[in-house]
């Protein structure tokens, strides 16, 4: 769901971006039907979408890397620890860049992540937390997914914002 709002977020603002989901699921499950509803109801078709499992070269190939648990970071950073500095959970991101700001006219994307992971300590990945992870839907019917899809809705618009509001569209791939 978090692709497909983020997708749709950066196609409707005319970012050139990539955009593209793996997780820590095995490798082509469907979405499931609770999650393509949700999805329907709200213009967006899902019904394609093939889960992909994370590994090493999907993880090299990111400019920004996000996960929507803290368990995701951490799988990320034990594949390739050099990614830890651009791979942070949609909530923190979120939540850092408010807290230190958008990304300036004449920052980097890449000079933005640093910024924002200034002083993160990897500790702080360890555990789960309400405050980082997006709750999984998967299994508790469609109220928890219309609770996610809200929630991821406004987070990838809030993302975006932070990314690309002053600034003429940069790539991320």
């Amino acid at each position: 769901m978090a692709e497909a709002f983020l997708r749709r977020t950066v196609l409707a603002r005319g970012i050139d971006a990539v955009v593209s989901s793996a997780g820590m699921a095995s490798s082509g499950e469907p979405a499931t039907a609770d999650g393509v509803d949700v999805m329907a109801a709200r213009g967006i078709d899902i019904t394609g979408h093939s889960s992909r499992r994370m590994n090493e070269k999907l993880l090299g190939s990111g400019d920004l890397i996000l996960g929507m648990t803290r368990e995701h970071v951490r799988e990320s950073v034990v594949l390739r620890p050099e990614v830890y500095s651009r791979t942070f959970t949609l909530k923190e991101i979120v939540r850092r860049g408010t807290d230190a700001g958008a990304r300036g006219e004449t920052e980097s994307i890449r000079q933005w992540l640093d910024r924002l992971h200034y002083g993160r300590l990897p500790t702080q990945q360890l555990g789960e937390s309400p405050v980082d992870d997006v709750a999984d839907p998967i299994g508790q019917g469609p109220a928890h997914y219309e609770r996610t899809a809200l929630e991821l809705d406004e987070l990838t618009n809030r993302l975006v914002d932070l990314l690309w509001q002053q600034v003429p569209s940069t790539p991320l791939t």
